[in-house]
Parts: C-alpha cells; structure tokens; sequence
C-alpha cells in the first residue's frame, strides 16, 4: 500500500526535500511550505489596537507599509528598515461621511509609477462596500480621484460588497489591473477581475468571478478573497486568504499564465496557518508578499479573539515552491 509521503511523491507534488518540509510543519506550527513565521511575531499591532489588510513597498533602502487601522477607521502609514520593527503609523487617508460611502477607510492597495503613486481603497457605509481611487506625490498626501467610488458590486455574486482590491500596471498594454473581492460585507466570498486605461473607469471580466472556494479542500471550502497577485517569472501568483468557515481563515498560494483563468493551487496550501493558542490563534488573513535580498518576506493580519495584528513569515529561497516552476 502507498503510504501519503510515496503517493505525494509519484504524483509529482512533492519532491524529497519539500516532503521534509511538509512533515516537519505537522509538528512544527511555525514553519509551511518553506515560510517560517517570526519569532517575535506580531510586527504591528498591540498598543495601536486592530491593524489589518495592509501593501508594503519596498523603496530608497526600507519597507513603507500603508495599513488599515480600525481604531481610526482610516488608512495609516508606517515605516521599516528591516521589516520588523516599524515607526508609529499616521493617517494618510481618513474617512468621509459626506459622501456617503467611505465612513471606513481601509484595504489598500498602492501602485508606484514614474507620475507618483496610486491608491485604491475600500469605502464601507451602511453595510455595504465600494472601491475608491487616489493619488499622491509622495505617498503620504493624497487626493481622491472621484467624489463617487470607481467600482461598485453589480452582478449577483458580488452582493453588496466589493472590497480588498489589488492593482498592477500592465506597461506592455498600458493596462491597470485589478483582482478584488466580492460578496458578503463581513467576508466577502471570492475574487473578480477588471481592467482600466485610467484607474477611474473599469470593465469587469464577463466570466467573473476568476477565483472560487474549492470544495475538495477543507481549509477554503466556504469563501476565498483578498489576493495579493504578482507577475513573477511569467507567471501570476496569488496570494490569497482561504476560509474553512466565516471565522477561521489561513492563507494559499495559487498560480495562472494569464491571470484570470487556470488557477493551480499550492501543494502544500495553506502556506500560513493559525498558531494554536498564539496571537493569529483564530485567523491568518491578507497576506502581502516582497521578494528581497534572494527570499521572501510575506507579512499578514493574524487574528486572535476579536484583536488583528500584523506578522511576518519569510521564505529563504526564490523559487516558491511549485513544480516546474520555468
């Protein structure tokens, strides 16, 4: 009879070494799929109460890191040499209750091009969420694009929330585009594609949403959401929360050639798991990942009870773990 380790191997899910690894996590809660969390986890949190759902750039020899910060109903910035230790953060952007639709500011995403930097956030009122568009000089500044949000929930699977946006500048299409996430207002329940010439006007992919729970695996059988997607040696991969149920998320690793379709999962999904009985004991939510100096450092919001705080797992290595990789 095979046991798990042969069968994972003749399946070409595994190699030797990466089986090592994956044995070794079943007894080690601090170490997956090669990302090993920090000992001194959480890196941002605690005295400034709930922070969760963050971008990191690396930029000028340090880490900006822009943050939602719950206590403020606000986006905040925060800085770091190294990844760990980072400065108290201040509010770049706040609420608007005029508007109507932004009461809570948070969830951002922030693009750096040569005309300066780009924001888009979730606005929440009245039980629903939007996406708003800014800009800034310097990334500290910002003007909002539209009075109005940019992207709204229309189609039936996105309910009354579209929220958690990732954005990327395509230079070869001259194309933005966005991942987002859709569905319910506490959790939303899978992740959309748009594109845009300009970051105010997008058009939805007609075959939305791009990607779903899978029911085969436990761990994200009732929603994914909030993708972080690089386009990382000709391929697209996301980073992506996973929920077992509304209240107990880890996060995934999936790839696709094109974005939008063909999504693998990691083998050894979830990559971050919850600590029992730590800090992130209940939830491990939106992950942002930063390839630096040869490896990779990923922070993300770990929730124990109703406080988020933000940790750090890094990875050694470039590869990221998946077979035929080129």
């Amino acid at each position: 009879m095979l046991t798990r380790r042969d069968l994972m191997l003749a399946l070409g899910y595994l190699t030797t070494e990466s089986y090592l690894t994956y044995a070794f996590s079943a007894t080690n809660p601090g170490k997956y799929a090669g990302w090993v969390k920090y000992e001194g986890n959480p890196v941002l949190g605690g005295q400034y109460g709930t922070c969760f759902d963050i971008c990191v750039l690396r930029e000028l020899g340090k880490f900006r890191m822009w943050v939602s910060w719950r206590p403020k109903q606000s986006v905040a910035i925060t800085e770091s040499i190294n990844g760990i230790h980072w400065k108290p953060p201040e509010i770049v952007l706040g609420p608007r209750t005029e508007t109507g639709w932004e009461d809570d500011i948070n969830r951002p995403i922030v693009v750096h091009r040569k005309d300066g930097y780009h924001m888009w956030y979730t606005g929440q009122a009245k039980g629903r969420s939007a996406i708003g568009y800014a800009t800034s000089a310097d990334g500290i500044a910002w003007v909002r694009q539209s009075e109005k949000p940019v992207l709204v929930s229309e189609a039936p699977w996105e309910d009354v929330a579209v929220m958690c946006p990732h954005v990327m500048w395509d230079a070869a299409d001259r194309l933005w585009k966005m991942w987002y996430s859709g569905g319910q207002q506490y959790e939303p329940n899978a992740i959309g594609y748009a594109t845009s010439k300009d970051g105010l006007r997008w058009d939805k992919y007609a075959a939305n949403p791009v990607l779903t729970p899978d029911p085969r695996f436990e761990w994200e059988k009732n929603r994914v959401a909030a993708a972080q997607v690089l386009l990382w040696k000709g391929w697209y991969y996301a980073f992506y929360i996973g929920f077992r149920d509304i209240d107990h998320a880890q996060i995934g690793l999936a790839r696709s050639k094109d974005g939008i379709t063909g999504w693998v999962r990691h083998a050894e999904n979830p990559i971050v798991r919850p600590t029992p009985g730590g800090w992130d004991a209940d939830a491990c939510y939106k992950p942002f990942a930063v390839y630096s100096n040869g490896g990779w450092k990923l922070w993300y919001n770990g929730r124990n009870n109703h406080l988020e705080q933000i940790g750090l797992v890094t990875r050694s290595e470039e590869s990221l773990g998946f077979v035929a990789e080129s």
